[in-house]
Parts: structure tokens; sequence; C-alpha cells
């Protein structure tokens, strides 16, 4: 859930592989990953993304690595990076070889087909584009407004609400009963103290536990689905404390 920004992912492969997904709550950093063939493609992609984003908020976790690209690659994997990408939140945007496609929401169903046609004047031949776009930002906007930036706490190092906890869950309910019958994932979250796999396992546990206290104020079960994260995507620095509680977080993502 964004600050009201949802993380964007860039992933490279071969061919590059973005992967842009924005977060719920807080304002989490456009992570660029995987392989280009060079110095120079990386730095034409990362000066791209940082002119559009900021950047403060592109982390650069690209290889250079003596892989083939097809012609014309570096033009047409930064010719699809714009300010449009701004409008596509729980997304990716991913090239691999000369197929491109773009995934994830815009704020209504009316802006799809102008989105894709946007997308699709700046891809030349031989490069294809697929898009797989939905629009329900409404109920993501309500859900997040309603959450405004707080956390679900729970008793230290367990998967026990506590009071405030639950007081914030009684009207994340009232919220989620006007989402009507789409889905809704909870997804749990740790600092990055102590072992990753217990954080995994204790993010699940607490995605859970709300999960269960929604059922119990009249959510429907099937409406309702889990992930646990642990500390692999913080939203603050884990170095201060300030930045720890924020990565202790709870978030809502409708589907």
């Amino acid at each position: 859930m964004k600050n009201n920004q949802k993380r964007i992912r860039v992933s490279l492969l071969i061919g590059l592989c973005f992967l842009v997904q924005s977060h719920l709550i807080y304002a989490a950093p456009i992570v660029i990953e995987g392989v280009v063939p060079n110095e120079a493609s990386k730095q034409a992609i990362l000066a791209k993304m940082q002119a559009v984003y900021g950047e403060s908020q592109v982390l650069d976790k690209i290889q250079v690595r003596a892989v083939a690209a097809p012609n014309g690659w570096d033009d047409s994997v930064t010719r699809m990076i714009t300010a449009e990408l701004k409008k596509i939140s729980q997304g990716q945007l991913r090239v691999k070889g000369t197929q491109i496609d773009l995934i994830g929401k815009v704020n209504a169903a009316h802006q799809i087909q102008a989105t894709t046609a946007n997308f699709q004047a700046l891809v030349q031949q031989p490069y294809r584009l697929n898009t797989q776009l939905s629009g329900n930002q409404y109920e993501q906007k309500m859900l997040d407004a309603t959450l405004k930036n707080r956390i679900i706490e729970f008793e230290s190092g367990s998967a026990i609400l506590t009071d405030a906890g639950q007081k914030i869950l009684d009207e994340m309910a009232v919220a989620l009963k006007q989402v009507g019958t789409k889905k809704v994932k909870i997804v749990g979250h740790t600092d990055s103290s102590g072992d990753a796999h217990k954080n995994i396992v204790l993010s699940q546990s607490r995605a859970g536990a709300v999960k269960n206290y929604l059922i119990d104020k009249g959510i429907a079960i099937t409406h309702l689905s889990t992930e646990g994260q642990g500390s692999n995507q913080p939203v603050a620095d884990n170095t201060t404390p300030q930045g720890r509680k924020k990565n202790r977080r709870i978030e809502f993502e409708v589907l």
C-alpha cells in the first residue's frame, strides 16, 4: 500500500525485464534488477528511471554481463520508461527479448484503453506489447485511506493482536465490506532483526491472525488471502528504531 505509491520493480533479463510494483501504504523504492549487456545500457536505463521517479527512489540491482541483446534493445527499453508508468500500480513492466509485458492496475477501468494505447505507440517492430491492466484503485484507495499509515500492532515477537491493533482492524472491517466481491490479500512484513526465515514465518502468522480477526467481523473467508514477506520489502531504514517500526506492518492489497 503505497504512500500511495505502490512499489515498482524492474527486472532485467537478457532482454530487460522491468517489474513495476507500487506499494500500498508506504513509499517504497523502485527496484531495477536483472542483466544488461553493457554499462552504457545500465546507465541509460537508470537515468530514465531516475528522471521519472527521482534518484532517491530508484534502487539499482542491475548486473552487467556479456549477453546478446536484440537489435535496438537499448532504445526500445528506454522508450518504455516514461511518466505513464506512474499511472500503474501493483504491476510489472517486463522486457524479455522482443516481448514486452505490461501488467498492473490503473485508477479506473475507463483509463485502461488510453494507457494501453499510449504504451503501444512507443513500441516498434519487431517488439511486441502484451498488456494486462485492470482498474480497481477506488477500492484500494479506500482501504489505504482507512488504514491512514497506521501500524497494526502485535505483542512483541508474536502474532497476538494488541487492543490498538484490533481497533484499527474494526475500522478496516467496515471498509472491507464496501469492497464488495473483490478479493483482498493481507500481506505481513517484519523488520530485519533476527533470523530471516523466522521473520517470514512470523509475518505469515500475523497476516493469518489479521485474516481470522476480520472473518470474525463478518468478512467472507473467500474474499481474503494472506502472504508473509518477512523483511524482504522494507519501506524504511532498518538501522533506526523508527524505520524498524514502519517496516513491521500489515498491508491490504485489492486483487
